[in-house]
């Protein structure tokens, strides 16, 4: 049984104005739950697309300094 979870994702959201996304992602990262991943995924697998080459380098650098070093 395949679920399109990006389509599930896309068609949820896609009425949302930018309040109502900012709202979805801090609830999602606040909550904290597993399950909840997916759909942010599928929010950053968007942002990626649709950013040009430095906004997404900087995305990268932040990702890589926002990591624990070991």
């Amino acid at each position: 049984m395949n679920f399109d979870i990006r389509g599930a994702v896309i068609h949820n959201i896609h009425t949302m104005n930018t309040q109502e996304l900012q709202e979805l992602v801090v609830d999602s990262i606040q909550r904290g739950e597993e399950k909840l991943l997916p759909g942010l995924g599928v929010l950053f697998e968007v942002i990626w697309k649709n950013s040009n080459p430095n906004d997404r380098k900087a995305m990268i650098q932040t990702l890589h300094n926002s990591l624990p070093k070991s």
